[in-house]
């Protein structure tokens, strides 16, 4: 059992780290609501006085923002949908014996160490070019006219790139779950009679459930701020523009840092909700 003393030096030796810590949250954050209320314009005279509120009502009152909010919503919850549900299936099928499973998942993993920017540009060039693309010579094989992926499917190409990044991840975690689960307990129901569908549903499913809201909390986080892949792809055009990119786009257009960093006080109040909506729906299982 720990002892008075033993606690106290334990907290002193964690307190650098921990000061440490909390400024490299605090200061960034700090300066963020302190531009928020000024109008700063860097390049065209600087810090030209307090501005109040009037940051976050033009922000707020722009055209743009609720579709970038309504976009940023989509995009994650789909790639979380994707990324669970097959991420569950490749975790599954990667715990069964076959020749060559240790580089099957190499492969698999290998994805998630690629840069957002580079698997962006593989997929605009690769595969979503719609006259070079793999995917048109596809459509041309089946005799179809091909699509122009980032113009006339753009949020679901987007959807389609970051999941694919995301996937491996997902799959690593639900892969570790599943390896610990008891292979007893599977026998024994199989030996009842349980089915296939049962067994998944009634003792693998709950097993993962663990992982899954990891999985889904750790996804979140990064989601939210997806920014590269749409920069690189479509520029925000066509219905992919979500809030992170609207802050870079309204402090490219207009210069202003205060206007931009009201966005990103908007931005962590949006990340906020979801992260208290998940951990008070998704987040038992942690406690279970």
């Amino acid at each position: 059992m720990a002892t008075k003393a033993s606690r106290s030096a334990a907290r002193l030796m964690m307190a650098p780290a921990v000061i440490l810590l909390l400024g490299w949250m605090l200061v960034p954050l700090t300066m963020t609501i302190w531009f928020s209320f000024r109008s700063y314009l860097p390049l065209r005279g600087g810090d030209l006085g307090a501005a109040g509120f009037d940051n976050y009502v033009r922000f707020i009152s722009s055209s743009a923002f609720w579709p970038s909010i309504q976009t940023t919503l989509i995009l994650v919850g789909s790639v979380l949908v994707i990324t669970v549900v097959f991420g569950t299936l490749l975790a599954l099928l990667l715990d069964q014996p076959m020749w060559g499973q240790g580089v099957v998942r190499i492969l698999v993993i290998a994805p998630f160490f690629v840069m957002p920017t580079v698997s962006a540009l593989v997929w605009k060039n690769m595969f979503m070019d719609p006259t070079n693309g793999l995917f048109a010579h596809l459509w041309r094989f089946f005799g179809a006219e091909p699509v122009s992926w980032l113009s006339d499917a753009s949020l679901p190409s987007i959807v389609m790139i970051v999941s694919w990044q995301w996937l491996p991840f997902a799959t690593l975690i639900l892969l570790t779950a599943v390896q610990s689960l008891d292979g007893e307990q599977l026998e024994a129901a199989e030996m009842d009679g349980a089915t296939k569908l049962k067994r998944f549903f009634f003792i693998i499913l709950p097993h993962l459930s663990r992982a899954i809201t990891i999985v889904i909390l750790i996804q979140t986080i990064f989601l939210l701020s997806i920014f590269a892949e749409i920069f690189v792809t479509t520029g925000g055009a066509f219905g992919t523009r979500t809030l992170t990119y609207l802050i870079f786009q309204r402090v490219l257009e207009s210069q202003n840092i205060g206007l931009g960093s009201a966005g990103g006080v908007y931005a962590i109040i949006l990340a906020n909700i979801v992260a208290i909506f998940l951990m008070r729906i998704v987040g038992k299982n942690l406690d279970n």
